[in-house]
């Protein structure tokens, strides 16, 4: 009878021991709270640093600033009131522009470069900038750091999180069906 009994628990440890293993959860670290908190922490500072670019176009009184919808100020240089075409997706556009600091020192100095709008990589903020410009027109930029070099800066002259100007002189447009 004692056989029995130990030979009826062993049976029954082999048989539930034979179940397929169960998968275990990832334990919950916390960064999910984490990611919270610095979104959180990020959205103050842009908005921080908002309100002093607001400040700052506000004192440049010879100057008109339009805010963009993008979260940049512009203010034209050189207006064209006549042409009308502006660059298009895939446009081939040439440009001369540099980057200037808020205190006007000069970060990078005036330099022509092609591009393709939307298709290369470029200043978030000038991406959008140049789709409102028209041939021969020259902008100055206000860029916040957020649509710009961001939290890491350019590794080079531009600072972590600093905010940038850049005047920009679109020089030439070649349409994708030109070319």
């Amino acid at each position: 009878m004692k056989h029995k009994i130990i030979l009826f628990v062993f049976t029954a440890i082999l048989i539930v021991s034979c179940k397929e293993p169960q998968a275990r959860r990832p334990k919950q670290h916390g960064t999910t709270n984490f990611y919270k908190e610095v979104l959180k922490e990020n959205k103050k500072l842009n908005a921080l640093e908002k309100k002093r670019l607001e400040e700052w176009v506000a004192k440049d009184t010879l100057k008109e600033y339009k805010t963009s919808p993008n979260g940049f100020w512009y203010t034209y240089i050189t207006k064209d009131t006549l042409n009308s075409s502006s660059p298009k997706f895939e446009d081939l556009v040439m440009l001369s522009y540099n980057i200037v600091s808020l205190n006007g020192d000069v970060l990078y100095e005036t330099k022509e470069r092609s591009y393709r709008v939307d298709k290369e990589d470029f200043i978030p903020a000038l991406q959008d900038g140049i789709k409102l410009m028209k041939k021969g027109e020259t902008i100055t930029f206000v860029i916040p750091s957020y649509r710009a070099f961001g939290v890491t800066g350019d590794g080079n002259k531009i600072a972590v999180n600093q905010p940038i100007q850049s005047t920009v002189t679109l020089i030439d447009i070649k349409s994708k069906i030109e070319e």
